[in-house]
């Protein structure tokens, strides 16, 4: 069944793990002759060479904050490519309200992983534990000289929590399966993008109570309570406006 709205899929990754050369092979392979994508390229990013396969990329800006981007008229499939080098949670926190607007349904969240940048730099587990949170498909990238235990250590940390997301080897700048990377069947941990949040019961000091607890406090009519839409823990912030979940520095390891 098409789907109702145009899809769009979010490219995740650091600079120079291949992300755009991983998206041309998508294009490529994973598309319909029908289908009319549209590419989205960060404004601060460089071109590179794998450029000339993707069309005619328009350019998205990073304004105050705000992602300032305009779909070009008939695409039905928008690929958008995060700046390697910003924290890709607020970017993902400012593609959600972006997205709205746009007549837009998320596809696909993709993280291009790579191997060789993650395994030199252990400090940034975090920073890599945060885009697979959102992540549909985990995309393993210059997998050159790593170690085989250290790629099944990589996988097995996310499985061992129970992470839905798909892992897949890149080969060559190309996936195995293209369409079935593009397939539009969500398989990510996080809620963020949901059409119906998760909701959470708050009791008069905004703690969060247990659905049970709540029968009970209600039953007794001693304490009000209220329902709200559950917040994605890496978008949650102290009063001070800094995020609880703080991710090391990219630039500093480039």
């Amino acid at each position: 069944m098409a789907a109702e709205k145009p899809l769009v899929y979010l490219l995740l990754g650091s600079p120079g793990s291949g992300r755009r050369e991983v998206l041309a092979d998508l294009l490529d392979g994973g598309l319909d002759e029908s289908d009319q994508p549209a590419v989205l390229l960060p404004g601060a990013e460089p071109p590179v060479d794998a450029d000339l396969r993707l069309g005619a990329p328009e350019r998205w800006r990073w304004e105050d904050g705000r992602i300032e981007a305009a779909v070009p008229a008939g695409a039905d499939r928008v690929f958008f490519v995060v700046e390697g080098r910003r924290n890709p949670v607020d970017q993902l926190e400012a593609f959600k309200l972006w997205l709205p607007g746009q007549g837009l349904e998320l596809g696909r969240v993709i993280c291009i992983a790579d191997c060789a940048f993650a395994s030199a730099h252990p400090q940034l587990q975090p920073w890599f534990d945060a885009c697979i949170h959102f992540s549909d498909v985990v995309l393993l990238n210059h997998r050159d000289g790593v170690p085989n235990k250290w790629l099944s250590d990589f996988q097995a940390r996310y499985k061992d929590q129970c992470f839905p997301c798909l892992f897949e080897f890149v080969k060559k700048g190309r996936v195995h399966n293209p369409r079935l990377i593009l397939e539009p069947l969500a398989l990510r941990i996080s809620h963020a993008f949901d059409a119906e949040p998760d909701w959470v019961i708050l009791d008069e000091d905004g703690e969060e109570l247990e659905a049970d607890a709540e029968d009970e406090g209600g039953a007794e009519g001693e304490e009000e309570v209220e329902l709200v839409a559950k917040e994605d823990p890496y978008f949650v912030r102290w009063s001070s406006g800094r995020r609880e979940k703080e991710l090391p520095n990219l630039e500093k390891y480039l």
